[in-house]
């Protein structure tokens, strides 16, 4: 039986994940699919663009194989649009921002449509011009880029990408821009700008300046006047500082980007897409698929042939879509046809490093990944060269602005998140390493069940050094390193994100860029949590001087406590007196650490909840805050969550144990989108024990969310913040 004719097994949390965002549904939400007629659909929905070929057929097929087989994954748009009404197939966007009222409200009409068909945008806020300067056109004063990014914001909350994807985008201000402070500081409150990524577009100049401890010049974009000149160093430190805090806003190296743009001719890039990846013209969109290189090593060895097939496939697959796409508005077909840009990237790199026994963070594991990556350029570019010859070169192809012979496509390579597909495909997602060998998964009756990584629990079985007490401290330390029971060998090529230093990680992003990505890469540079502000300048310091054309760094546990400032109007400790004895109102300080969550009740309403806890973390008080606060027919629903938040935050105050408190909440929940249950499942996931205190938890399976190429995502359900 030859492997096209053999079934292709998928693990239960890929067909959960296919069954509750991909398969296609009757109207009472029973999936009307499998993985073979989802493959098949999307196939043939993009082989029909050579219907008049003679290799029709042997295209067809050999699409199906490569997605069925899981050696090649296109993006979750085509994944689930492919040959339905809808259609839309690309995943990224950038829409200009022009400087007039028309402008703004026409990019977020074009927005709106880019996240009803499942796309996420960029948008870059460098041409408004700053708060406060005049505007003649009304004789008053601008409000600047934040006033009306937060009305993206607000559109994009809205559309929720048609139920099936989040609205995302990215947010990008030019360093030079006279407003920069304060869009740095922009999202130093988490609960504002939600549907946002935010990063600052610097420069060659501003980073001179940062070294040579200059001042540099704020530009006027509206006039070209320089308005103001800042301290390139005290600017830089600002970044530096919010980026330690809670990781934005991110950096993109927008010079080192556009001296890759092959059509400078059309213009400059000034943004990206949500996970900062796809450098875009405005106008411009993306088409993306990632090949798994796990499914490329045999003995030891990377099957070069084989993966050269692939890439040939690969980029004769995404450059149909760009033929069969329906694009949201038109003005977005013709920038797409005339570059036809596709993003061929990878997964499952940690994987292949694994197999070829090479430790991810070692010089030899960057030197392989590059070597591949090179490769799967070098063949991406002949694919596209002979797609030249037979349908011709993209349009905008100026063979006097263009160094290299003509081809069907202006970008080839990028390497994007993968945390959906490769969820799919059962690897590590895009270029990142594993974020965890082995974890501890609640089951019914609270039972732990442990998934243990089929790389680790195969050599582990195979070595001698598989026990169930092994994989238990494994889960409970969070890391392979360390155990006497693993031979060193396996605890470095083991090693996970948390485990690799800042600086391997950087090397390897830049090894990767400087290999033959075309656009930019989607990775997190991971800080463990006593990291400093020096090591994240450093980090960016590194990563300009490596090529990188943007960088995203996460300090472990940075995002689960934010910094909530209140007030109590107690001055002393209070006590009553229970069955038990005598019990103390612990009194709590003006300044409490706190996580904000967005959820939402079983009318679909939007409610924020707030939990502020101790130093010892542990909760102490619950708060509601409600959009539809002036909402009449809300206002009684809003007084119920109120006092039960009041009442809850008292019990917690009084250490009142919270199993208590929890038990309470479940016998009192009608539903579980109610907010005892909404208020009991927060508790629980304290109550499990996670070694970062209130970690961030999965709006939709209660799992815990992780930060992973550049985004927050859920690797038990599939869901990510920013797709």
């Amino acid at each position: 039986m030859t492997r096209d004719m053999v079934k292709q097994q998928l693990t239960e949390t890929a067909e959960a994940v296919l069954a509750r965002r991909y398969y296609l549904k009757d109207e009472n939400g029973t999936p009307l699919e499998n993985w073979e007629s989802l493959c098949r659909r999307v196939a043939n929905a993009v082989a029909v663009v050579d219907r008049e070929d003679e290799q029709y057929e042997f295209l067809r097929e050999s699409f199906f194989n490569i997605i069925y087989h899981l050696d090649f994954l296109p993006n979750s748009p085509c994944l689930m649009n492919a040959g339905t009404d809808l259609g839309q197939l690309s995943a990224c966007f950038v829409l200009p921002v022009e400087d007039s009222m028309d402008g703004i409200f026409t990019s977020i009409r074009n927005g709106a449509l880019v996240h009803k068909t499942g796309g996420g945008t960029g948008y870059s806020f460098s041409r408004l011009r700053p708060k406060n300067s005049a505007v003649r056109s009304t004789q008053g004063v601008a409000s600047g880029p934040l006033s009306f990014a937060a009305v993206f914001d607000a559109a994009t909350e809205t559309i929720k990408q048609g139920g099936k994807r989040r609205g995302a985008n990215m947010g990008v201000l030019r360093v030079d821009h006279p407003d920069i402070l304060d869009f740095i500081h922009a999202k130093e409150d988490q609960s504002r700008f939600t549907n946002f990524n935010f990063s600052v577009a610097i420069t060659d100049r501003f980073m001179l300046a940062v070294r040579d401890d200059k001042e540099y010049d704020l530009i006027d974009p509206s006039n070209g006047e320089v308005v103001e000149t800042l301290h390139a160093g005290k600017v830089f430190e600002e970044i530096v500082d919010l980026a330690w805090h809670n990781g934005e806003p991110g950096v993109l190296f927008i010079d080192a980007a556009n001296r890759g743009n092959s059509t400078p001719q059309l213009g400059e890039f000034e943004a990206t897409n949500p996970c900062g990846e796809q450098w875009l013209l405005p106008y411009e969109s993306c088409n993306l698929g990632s090949i798994n290189l796990e499914r490329y090593v045999r003995d030891g060895k990377v099957d070069r042939d084989r993966l050269a097939t692939t890439v040939k496939l690969a980029v004769r697959f995404l450059d149909n879509v760009i033929d069969c796409n329906r694009f949201p508005i038109p003005e977005i077909a013709e920038m797409t046809q005339k570059t036809r840009k596709i993003g061929l990237g990878i997964m499952g790199l940690h994987d292949m490093l694994i197999q070829l026994e090479l430790p991810y963070g070692s010089k030899k594991g960057r030197v392989v990944a590059a070597d591949v990556m090179q490769f799967i350029r070098r063949e991406a570019e002949q694919a596209s060269m002979a797609l030249a010859e037979q349908k011709g070169a993209f349009p905008a192809y100026d063979a006097g602005q263009n160094e290299y012979p003509s081809r069907r496509n202006a970008a080839l390579t990028s390497i994007q998140p993968t945390g959906t597909v490769s969820m799919i495909a059962d690897c590590a997602s895009g270029c990142e390493p594993y974020f965890s060998i082995v974890t501890e998964k609640n089951v019914m009756d609270n039972d732990l069940f442990l998934m243990v990584n089929k790389h680790f629990e195969t050599i582990a079985r195979k070595h001698g050094f598989y026990s169930k007490e092994v994989m238990k401290k494994v889960a409970e330390s969070g890391t392979v390193v360390g155990h006497a029971e693993i031979p060193e060998k396996w605890q470095e090529i083991f090693r996970t994100a948390q485990d690799i230093s800042p600086e391997d990680h950087i090397k390897m992003q830049g090894a990767l860029q400087a290999s033959g990505v075309d656009s930019s890469i989607s990775k997190t540079i991971n800080l463990p949590s006593d990291a400093t502000k020096d090591d994240v300048r450093l980090a960016y310091m590194l990563g300009f001087d490596l090529g990188c054309k943007g960088l995203t760094v996460y300090r472990d546990g940075s995002r689960d406590h934010q910094v909530l400032s209140t007030v109590s109007s107690e001055n002393k400790d209070t006590a009553l007196v229970s069955s038990t004895g005598l019990v103390t109102k612990k009194k709590l300080p003006d300044v409490l650490s706190a996580k904000r969550y967005r959820l939402k009740d079983a009318n679909r309403n939007t409610i924020y909840l707030i939990v502020c806890f101790d130093d010892d973390e542990n909760p102490m008080e619950v708060f509601a805050k409600f959009p539809f606060d002036n909402r009449v027919d809300l206002k009684d629903k809003s007084t119920m969550w109120t006092t039960t938040c009041r009442l809850v935050s008292l019990a917690l105050r009084y250490q009142i144990p919270m199993e208590e408190v929890i038990k309470q909440l479940d016998r009192s929940s009608g539903h579980m989108l109610d907010l005892p249950a909404q208020l009991g499942k927060l508790l629980k996931s304290f109550m499990a024990g996670t070694q970062h205190g209130f970690s961030s938890i999965c709006p939709e399976c209660s799992g815990k969310l992780i930060f992973e190429e550049g985004c927050e995502i859920c690797r038990d359900c599939g869901y990510s913040k920013c797709s």
